[in-house]
């Protein structure tokens, strides 16, 4: 029987529209098909925990893998419990700048960067 926070960690992170269009021409560039948006938590930042987001061809039988628009996210079992339910978007700041931003439910607190949350 599946738990709550199982649950929750099984609906893994998703891309909006407009963040899978950006990634997707990303990967296009990158020349390689096979590559994933990873998304994962690593210890540290002013607040506890920072994002970290890399391309990856690498998909684990226990990640959990959501797809957008043919673009597949990819978060390692470890971090899920941490990002389960997040969306990620792409934002064209026009002058103010353009870039992706997490939006995750389960964030207590976040600082300025908006990189770093606990």
């Amino acid at each position: 029987m599946m738990t709550n926070d199982e649950t929750t960690a099984l609906e893994g992170v998703t891309l909006t529209s407009s963040a899978a269009a950006k990634v997707g021409e990303l990967i296009e560039a990158e020349g390689d098909s096979s590559l994933s948006l990873r998304l994962a938590v690593r210890p540290g930042g002013c607040s506890g925990f920072s994002y970290d987001m890399y391309f990856d061809s690498a998909v684990d039988a226990s990640d959990i893998v959501n797809e957008t628009d043919g673009v597949r996210v990819v978060v390692d079992p470890e971090s899920a419990a941490m990002v389960a339910g997040a969306t990620i978007d792409f934002r064209d700041g026009g002058l103010q700048g353009a870039g992706f931003a997490i939006n995750n439910p389960n964030e207590q607190r976040s600082c300025g960067c908006g990189q770093s949350f606990c």
